[in-house]
């Protein structure tokens, strides 16, 4: 699909912040309504346990299934996990689900038991519309549980383009967001985004990369085609619909009156 977003959308202030309104998603920032053709995903990023008002999401009963992006959990394990994955699927049974760098790594192992990982897995939502995921985060300064070299998501994110093969439509799930985008930046201005998964979408170029990981940079940006699209934490509400159809993939950012 043609994209109406700028090389570099502008910057947007945390969905946790009392001046991040939803009035401020607008334009560029792709709060209209999506097509009614095709499936609606529910796209959650950095849920950190905090589930309670996830019955107030208005289409997550009707979608086709919710993407959980990473940070399930805040530093927790198995139980933490299974609280979030059992509260959403109690109201929509389809979900797949990926570590982010808070969650420690058995997660993975359960979510893998469970058949719903998306790390390191190709999803095909339609024929033609594949979503790739690839969870945890680069170094960071906390030593949180689940952290990797950029080298390592290098060759995670070569395994799932080579997976997906020759699909159409590809979406990009990865919670460490790309670098040096509006997706990445941090309060205090610098960009912590992974340069492995900019490589990755320079040269692939997805039709969106789903994001998360850095809770003040809530936005979209355009890389080539590739529109990345950072939800912001629904731990503060905030959250995204994917629109996917034979004819391609759309994304807008949502939120939940306070």
């Amino acid at each position: 699909m043609p994209s109406s977003f700028p090389e570099s959308a502008p910057y947007v202030p945390s969905c946790s912040s009392p001046s991040a309104r939803l009035a401020r998603f607008t334009g560029a920032l792709g709060d209209g309504p999506l097509p009614e053709d095709g499936q609606i995903w529910v796209v959650l990023g950095d849920v950190h346990g905090k589930i309670r008002r996830v019955r107030e999401i208005p289409e997550l009963e009707k979608a086709a299934g919710v993407i959980l992006t990473g940070d399930l959990t805040t530093l927790g394990g198995v139980a933490a996990a299974r609280a979030v994955i059992e509260a959403i699927e109690v109201l929509n049974p389809v979900v797949f689900a990926q570590i982010g760098n808070m969650d420690r790594p058995e997660v993975n192992d359960w979510l893998e038991a469970r058949g719903i990982n998306l790390h390191r897995h190709v999803r095909n939502l339609l024929p033609n519309v594949a979503l790739l995921g690839v969870g945890g985060s680069t170094f960071s300064p906390f030593g949180t549980p689940s952290e990797f070299p950029e080298a390592r998501f290098s060759e995670w994110l070569e395994e799932l383009a080579l997976r997906a093969g020759s699909t159409q439509h590809l979406v990009l799930a990865a919670h460490n967001p790309p670098y040096n985008t509006a997706c990445d930046r941090t309060s205090n201005g610098l960009h912590v985004g992974s340069s492995a998964v900019r490589d990755f979408i320079e040269e692939h170029q997805p039709a969106i990369c789903l994001c998360g990981h850095i809770h003040e940079s809530v936005g979209m940006q355009r890389l080539g085609r590739t529109i990345v699209a950072n939800p912001g934490p629904f731990s503060a509400g905030c959250y995204a619909l994917l629109s996917v159809a034979e004819r391609g993939v759309q994304v807008s950012l949502r939120r939940l009156d306070r």
